[in-house]
């Protein structure tokens, strides 16, 4: 087992039980005692655990040892919810989606029923909100933390691997020529690995974002499959992107169809 998986172990054990000693994971990871211990100073310098004698605990229990004490503040909370609701149309049982970091993405993971269903994330907040799904298989590539995201060249690799059906995507702006983007650099190649292995790529962004582009372009807009927005989108708005062939969704129909 490489050290990407062992360590998304470790979490999800830690998730679960809160605690758990060197000898439970070696036992149940089939490595050293040294290995385990190698690990958990690992996830200890990206501030997800925290070193006890023997054994490990979650950093800040409360909040599943990866959260700061609040969740941001969601802008637009109430687009949000109608875009989360549309995304979840687009998911079926025992699908293999990846939720992209984000507000939105977050609000999907909450609206989600506890059901045969695999999701890949890389989002804290995500992680916290799924791990009491328990017929939810909870996949975290791992990584070093970017805020409340979750980054790093190995777990970039680990997600190309995957077999991912559908993948919910973040972005800063959307725009005609710039496609998406976003203002750092740090999370782009999870959102790339994300792009270029699911089969099918929804963005998910409220109507404020059209027409808007940030300082690095991570994605075209012909490498989607469709964007997800709220009904606060304006026929004019959609003009550009519907004329490229970009399919816009809101509410239950495609932007442009009889019903707008």
């Amino acid at each position: 087992m490489n050290p990407i998986r062992r360590y998304e172990k470790i979490m999800e054990v830690l998730l679960m039980n809160k605690e758990v000693t060197v000898a439970e994971l070696s036992e149940r990871l089939q490595v050293t005692g040294k290995t385990i211990r190698e690990d958990l100073s690992k996830l200890e310098e990206q501030g997800l655990i925290r070193r006890i004698h023997g054994g490990a605990i979650l950093a800040q229990d409360d909040q599943f040892g990866i959260l700061p004490s609040k969740e941001p503040i969601a802008k637009n909370a109430e687009a949000k919810v109608e875009i989360a609701l549309e995304a979840i149309r687009h998911i079926a049982k025992n699908d293999i989606i990846a939720l992209d970091g984000g507000s939105t993405t977050l609000e999907i993971a909450r609206r989600l029923d506890n059901q045969p269903l695999t999701v890949v994330t890389n989002d804290v907040y995500i992680i916290s909100e799924l791990a009491t799904k328990d017929q939810i298989l909870l996949v975290v590539p791992g990584g070093y933390r970017v805020r409340n995201m979750l980054a790093g060249s190995e777990a970039n690799s680990y997600v190309r691997q995957l077999n991912i059906q559908k993948a919910f995507i973040s972005t800063t702006g959307v725009h005609p020529e710039h496609g998406l983007s976003i203002y750092t650099c740090d999370l782009i190649d999870f959102k790339r690995a994300l792009i270029d292995t699911a089969r099918e790529t929804y963005v998910v962004i409220d109507h404020h974002k059209f027409g808007q582009s940030a300082l690095r372009t991570f994605a075209s807009l012909d490498e989607i499959s469709a964007i997800i927005t709220d009904r606060g989108l304006t026929t004019e708005n959609a003009k550009p992107y519907r004329d490229m062939g970009i399919r816009i969704l809101t509410s239950g129909y495609e932007h442009g169809d009889s019903n707008s």
